[in-house]
């Protein structure tokens, strides 16, 4: 079962109410869930490697298990070609991947075990005023408020 399929998960709702819906990659495993094979851009609370069941009726899932990766989300308001060359370099040194770009997003699937600290001091040096960008994380924090700490990631640390 090793074949790419697409799925599509609700990720919000638009000003007039309509769903908003991304189509997210997904591989299949033996026991009908599917393991996320990219970070999305709008959905909250996934990244690369999470594993989820997923309801088809309301494009709802279930996250099953972390990956251990944590999710970046990086938007720009004009181009991000030069800034875009220099992250990637920096984040692929701390064993980050690109899983999306266009000319003003991008999205990235970092390990945990990198550091907040260092994945911090490295996004805060190629993004902010100066490229007209911002960055946030995807599945770091809950969505219902953006603030509170999700923590699962204290629970890697307990499986190790």
């Amino acid at each position: 079962m090793s074949e790419l399929k697409v799925i599509g998960l609700f990720a919000g709702k638009r000003p007039d109410g309509e769903n908003v819906v991304e189509d997210i990659r997904v591989k299949p495993t033996e026991d009908k869930s599917f393991i996320v094979v990219q970070s999305p851009a709008f959905v909250q609370g996934l990244a690369s490697g999470d594993e989820i069941a997923y309801d088809e009726k309301d494009n709802s899932f279930e996250l099953l298990r972390h990956s251990g990766n944590i999710a970046i989300r990086v938007f720009a308001r004009v181009k991000i070609d030069e800034m875009k060359d220099n992250l990637l370099g920096a984040l692929e040194k701390l064993g980050g991947q690109l899983d999306y770009s266009n000319d003003r997003m991008m999205v990235f699937s970092i390990h945990v075990s990198c550091g907040f600290k260092e994945i911090e001091a490295t996004l805060n040096r190629h993004i902010g005023e100066k490229t007209q960008s911002a960055w946030f994380y995807g599945n770091v924090y809950d969505p219902a408020d953006g603030t509170t700490p999700l923590n699962w990631w204290l629970e890697l640390d307990k499986e190790e």
